[in-house]
């Protein structure tokens, strides 16, 4: 674990920790457990390793200051249940009080302790001080809802004082502890996984239904304080309501209060592939329709960590309440798209748009859109296209208009729905992007009146959106999220271009919708230029950029801003460009200076499509 690296080997010689068949690491100075099966050493620092159990052991009689410190830091990291052992180093008053469950600071290393404080004399020596330092890369809070942060200065303390323990000796203890575990990311990796739980989009009449992903951290294996199993603590959260940042865009079916039964530490599938779900009086009060709403909520938020699930049965305090099957859950989908797989849509070298069939899965022979984006006169730079495949918006090679045509049947050329005035054409009209509401969206980048517009259905007088928090930022490029709730910007302030993840908030209805980009949140803080940006599922996204000082890179990130263990993909030279589809099972696809077109299948390497062309995107 961080904790053993940080600390240089100055816990005692049993923190050489041995892996047991079933996954047991023992922390400092504990016995072997008597278990089966063969025995293999393991490097405790070893980070990502969720199979890997840990379990703390008790201070030692007459430990000094200095091992009652390292001992509770190293007990945080481990499995230890309600942190039972974690509490025998804080005094009796602090055990009590203290709240492990308030939130997680994550660091990038595990925490150094600074000390000891220099005691008064004239208050003798019963008391001791050390200091937790570190480097904050990121907070997880009570709702379990993770944020990055921009790497800064971490410094807590820790108070200790003798307490006198049962057999009258006089022992270290900490009275002064904050609340929280403290973790380096590596531990933080190996005892938290990331989960999406899901909740209706608010606003939308019943055929416009979508569910949106709500990712948040739970406990690997089995949570320390609740004692509920992975999928168990999930479900336990969707009950709990929407992190506090989707909250003013979501619903959920759930009546208040709905909550599992007291009992419930375990869900999973029987042997039909039913999973039930045993849920308190609260929530018998929804009728038929919410109740399938309720179940398509359990169903989403469990079919990753449990792919066997058939059917959700929740189940009230006289017996089932409703069912359903996954196959029916489809209709909650977000994207409502073309039905098929997506097509690529790229802009050939004589500015007309091109589609590759999505059942080539990238290597089918591209041929002309429908309409005069496909063959017109004006010349193109860059598209956008509807998810449901029926029409496109594309900007004219200048970069200064923005037409819409339909992709399924001939038509003249139209007027442009949105010109620039501004005079280069860098500053002029960004790629445009439709939604899961089939409204178009694109960026007006003028020096002198930039904005950025949505086209209700991709017509009508473009609307302008107002996005506070841009704090002197201008967006350079734009993505929206298949749910339609959410929006990736590429932000450009003081010489760098960063992501940041916005909340689309919408009022009113009709013609008097006032729509805005409400607590914008830096997305990809280690990364000092983003080049490129797309939505790849859910709650992820496929990034293009750089670390100060260091090459470009192709990663994932999630929605709340985490980055994956597997995060980073093959190297590609170049990318000026990336496009993913929701389906992970179409190929990651991207634009190079180098080598033309490219895509990365499932288990593959890079590979060229074309050689020219620009602007690849998938629908959205």
């Amino acid at each position: 674990m961080d904790t053993d690296r940080r600390r240089g080997g100055r816990g005692r010689a049993a923190r050489a920790s041995v892996l047991l068949c079933c996954g047991v690491v023992v922390l400092a100075g504990c016995g072997a457990m008597p278990v089966t099966g063969d025995v293999k050493p393991v490097d405790a620092s070893q980070p990502g390793d969720s199979q890997v159990q840990v379990y703390a052991v008790p201070p030692r009689e007459d430990a000094a200051p200095i091992e009652i410190v390292d001992g509770f830091l190293e007990s945080m990291t481990s499995d230890d249940p309600d942190f039972r052992t974690t509490r025998t180093y804080l005094t009796a008053e602090a055990a009590r009080t203290w709240q492990p469950g308030e939130g997680t600071t994550v660091l990038a290393k595990a925490p150094s302790r600074n000390g000891p404080a220099v005691r008064d004399k004239e208050r003798g020596t019963d008391e001791t001080t050390y200091t937790l330092t570190g480097e904050q890369v990121a907070a997880v809070d009570a709702q379990s809802s993770y944020r990055p942060l921009a790497p800064s200065e971490y410094s807590q303390m820790l108070h200790l004082v003798q307490e006198k323990g049962a057999d009258g000796k006089q022992e270290w203890r900490i009275d002064i502890v904050p609340d929280g575990l403290v973790l380096g990311q590596s531990d933080f990796k190996r005892l938290y996984r990331s989960v999406n739980k899901y909740y209706f989009a608010a606003g939308r009449t019943e055929d416009e239904s979508a569910l949106v992903a709500d990712p948040v951290y739970v406990r690997n294996r089995t949570d320390p304080v609740t004692r509920m199993d992975t999928a168990t603590q999930t479900v336990r959260t969707l009950l709990e309501g929407p992190s506090n940042w989707l909250r003013p865009v979501v619903d959920s079916s759930f009546p208040a209060g709905t909550a599992l039964k007291r009992e419930v530490t375990s869900l999973a599938p029987d042997d039909q592939n039913v999973l039930k779900v045993p849920l308190n009086k609260k929530a018998e009060s929804a009728g038929p329709d919410a109740c399938r709403m309720m179940a398509a909520q359990v169903l989403f938020t469990l079919r990753d960590l449990t792919p066997g699930v058939g059917q959700v049965e929740l189940q009230g305090e006289q017996g089932p309440l409703c069912s359903l099957g996954a196959d029916e859950a489809e209709e909650f989908d977000a994207d409502h798209g073309s039905g098929g797989p997506d097509s690529q849509y790229f802009v050939d070298g004589e500015g007309h748009v091109r589609r590759i069939p999505g059942s080539t899965k990238g290597s089918g022979d591209p041929e002309p859109v429908t309409g005069p984006l496909g063959s017109g006169t004006v010349a193109m730079s860059a598209v956008g296209v509807a998810r449901d495949e029926q029409q496109a918006a594309a900007v004219s090679a200048n970069q200064q208009h923005l037409y819409v045509s339909s992709l399924v049947e001939e038509s003249e050329p139209a007027a442009p729905v949105v010109s620039s005035r501004a005079k280069r054409p860098a500053d002029r009209l960004s790629v445009p992007s439709w939604d899961g509401t089939g409204d178009l969206w694109v960026a007006d980048r003028d020096p002198s009146d930039p904005r950025l517009l949505r086209l209700v259905d991709g017509a009508g007088e473009p609307q302008e959106v107002s996005v506070p928090g841009l704090d002197g930022g201008r967006i350079e490029a734009l993505r929206l999220s298949a749910d339609g709730v959410r929006i990736a910007l590429r932000v450009s302030k003081d010489g760098h271009t960063t992501l940041h993840i916005g909340r689309v908030e919408r009022n009113g209805s009709g013609e008097a919708e006032q729509v805005s980009v409400q607590d914008l949140r830096q997305a990809a803080p280690q990364l000092a230029d983003v080049t490129a940006v797309s939505w790849a599922g859910r709650s992820r996204l496929v990034v293009v950029g750089k670390e100060e000082g260091s090459v470009q890179q192709v990663r994932y990130v999630q929605a709340d801003g985490s980055t994956p263990s597997s995060g980073v993909l093959p190297g590609v030279n170049q990318v000026t460009a990336v496009a993913a589809a929701d389906d992970e099972q179409l190929p990651l696809m991207a634009d190079t200076e180098s080598d033309g077109m490219v895509k990365l299948s499932p288990g593959d390497n890079w590979q060229t499509v074309l050689k020219e062309g620009s602007s690849l995107v998938y629908p959205g």
